[in-house]
């Protein structure tokens, strides 16, 4: 298994970038295998979707399908995997973003009773409670 950088999940993700995809995207293609699969930490993936919003200006459902697209091939190994899905169907569903319900999965799947924020945003989330 090899580690996944934030910066190559967004090329393979994007082939936006002719140098870099054209290094990133062989490597989703024909370099990752069942038996030498990429691995992606939550940190890879929530810097991931924070690029895929914030630079290129996807969609809620948009972001929700790069996600899934992640979570969906053989090749990838998701840190986490339950927790990044379930923060993804909260923003398929448009009840936040995707690091705060990242939060929050992460403090359930621990056994917070809730989480606490000052972000309005995150309380259309469910576990969040305010300050």
């Amino acid at each position: 298994m090899i580690g996944l950088d934030t910066n190559v999940l967004v090329r393979y993700l994007t082939e936006d970038a002719a140098v870099q995809s054209a290094k990133a995207t062989p490597l989703f293609k024909r370099g990752l295998t069942e038996e030498e699969a990429g691995f992606v930490s939550v940190v890879a993936m929530a810097e991931t979707v924070w690029v895929l919003e914030r630079v290129y200006g996807l969609t809620a459902a948009e972001l929700a399908a790069a996600i899934e697209r992640m979570l969906e091939g053989n090749v990838l190994i998701t840190e986490r995997e339950q927790v990044v899905f379930t923060a993804m169907i909260a923003v398929k569903e448009g009840r936040g973003a995707f690091a705060d319900a990242l939060i929050g999965a992460l403090a359930a799947e621990v056994g917070c009773s809730h989480t606490v924020t000052l972000d309005q945003k995150a309380l259309r989330l469910p576990g969040f409670q305010p300050l």
